[in-house]
This record gives C-alpha cells, structure tokens and sequence, in this order.
C-alpha cells in the first residue's frame, strides 16, 4: 500500500475519532457561551434599573454593568471550559504568570485606570464643573476611566490623564465662576443707574442709555431719510453719470478701473432702483440729481 494513501487513511481516522470525542462537547460549550452572553446582557439590563434610583455618575454606572458583564461570561467560559474537559488550575496559574507580565507592561495605563476610579468614587468634581488643575483649566467635558477631559470658552478641548489628576492640588469653582469686574465711570454719574445696568448685563440682557438711545435713534432715522431719498452708493452715482453720457459698459469698466461684469451689476441696480428703462429716462435722472449740466446732455 502507498504509504501516503496509509498516512491520509490515518489523518482520516484521527479526525474522525476526534469529532466523534469532542464534537458534541464543543457543541454544547458553544451553546454555554451563546447562552452565557445573553444572561449577561439580561443582568446587566436588570442590574442598570436597579442602580437608577441611586444616582450613580455615568461611568460608575457603565464600570459596574460592565464588571457584571464579565463575571457572568466568566461563570459561563468557566462551565465551558469544565465541559471540554480542560484542566482549570493549570490555566489559572499561566493566566496568573501572563496578567503579571501584562501589568508590568501597562503600569501607566493601569495607573490612569486606578486614578480613574479613584476620582469617580470621591467625587472631587463632577461633569459641568469648572477646575483648575496640573497648571490647566476648563469645564469638565468628560469623566472616564483613563483620562478627564476640560473645554476651554476658545472650545478647544484639553485631555488630562487621570494619573496627573489624583495627587495633585484641585480648585473647583463649581457650576458657578464669580469675576471680578471692574467699571470706570464719571464722577457726575448717578449710581443707582449704573448698578440698575450693571445687574440687566448680569443677568444676560442689554443696556442702553436713554439719552445714548434718543441720539442713536435720531442718526438711524436721519440715515434711513438719505437712503430712502437717494438709494444709490457712491460708486453707482458715478456709474450713472456714465451711462448718462453714453458711455459703454467696457468703456465704464476701463474708466474706473472695474470689470466688465461689475458694470453691468451696477447698470442693473440703478435701473431696478430707480425704475428706469431708458436712456433718455438716465440723462434725466442725472441731471435731476445734479451729475450732468446741460452741456453734458446735450453731448
């Protein structure tokens, strides 16, 4: 017999008698885990209402489910384990050696991650609060287990890690940051007046002198009355005169220094503001406004 057809009829008859060994023990360790991961997603869901009257920070809330979570996947891999056949206390003790050597390596993470807990157990400042910390400062954004995150006015965010937060001199402002502020005024100024405004700009509004507001009204509606008297700007007055006089719109562009497309922009709203749909309606228009003598018209 070919000793290759020999080797493949023995690879054969070993994976078969392999399958026929553990197959329904795999099959059942797979049904434990399929199974496991919807018990745990169910507790955790029982353990999130239950934790809801208490308040909880948002991370110690996700913290806490996420550590159910993992022991009840734990229980079920556990009980999968056991029915492969699989020796546990062997795997606990590499599993042991393997964690030790993880921890060495990540001693800055796991730090970050302590710190973390640390500051989401004692509550020195919570989300929404203003800090000054590690020669920063900003509202708490962010609370997690690695790192705290502030947000500046600029709305620039700054990421401090959780190790440089614990240990460290913390002044917390609160919710509410008081300023001081000082206000120069005249010497004739009446007081209760300036407080009055002081408080309306507190709270959030505007202030306005009366008088201030009187003149400033005045300036508006004496500057609304030239506008409605002559709608035109400058540069369409000029461009007025031009087209009054016959000039073309390439020969507008070239005498003040402006493109073709910009000159016919011009035209367009002279003509829409005035209601003009003629040249002989611009020359008089011009010469109404005192842009063209007679000499000029007549040309």
């Amino acid at each position: 017999m070919d000793p290759n057809l020999a080797a493949l009829d023995q690879v054969k008859s070993m994976a078969i008698d392999l399958g026929m060994r553990f197959g329904p023990k795999l099959l059942v360790a797979i049904i434990i885990m399929v199974a496991g991961f919807y018990v745990a997603r169910w507790i955790a869901g029982v353990t999130g209402r239950a934790m809801r009257p208490f308040e909880f920070e948002p991370p110690v809330r996700q913290l806490m489910l996420n550590i159910v979570r993992a022991l009840v996947l734990l229980v079920f891999a556990i009980m999968a384990l056991q029915n492969l056949g699989v020796e546990l206390l062997p795997l606990i003790a590499g599993l042991g050696v393997a964690g030790a050597g993880i921890a060495l390596a990540m001693q800055g993470v796991l730090a970050n991650l302590v710190a973390g807990l640390t500051i989401i157990l004692t509550r020195p400042f919570r989300v929404g609060e203003y800090i000054s910390i590690v020669k920063e400062e900003g509202q708490v954004a962010e609370i997690s287990l690695a790192s705290t995150t502030l947000t500046h006015p600029d709305r620039s965010r700054v990421v401090i890690p959780n190790r440089k937060v614990v240990g460290e001199i913390l002044h917390n402002y609160g919710q509410i940051r008081q300023a001081q502020v000082e206000v120069r005024v005249a010497y004739d100024t009446d007081l209760n007046q300036v407080l009055a405004a002081i408080r309306e700009v507190a709270k959030g509004g505007n202030y306005v002198d009366h008088q201030l507001g009187s003149r400033l009204a005045a300036h508006d509606a004496s500057a609304l009355a030239a506008q409605e008297a002559d709608p035109l700007s400058e540069r369409e007055r000029e461009v007025l005169r031009l087209l009054a006089l016959g000039y073309t719109n390439q020969e507008i562009s070239k005498k003040l220094y402006i493109s073709v497309r910009t000159a016919e922009t011009h035209r367009a709203r002279i003509m829409q503001k005035l209601r003009l749909t003629t040249r002989a309606e611009l020359v008089r228009v011009a010469m109404e406004r005192g842009l063209l003598t007679e000499d000029d018209a007549g040309t």
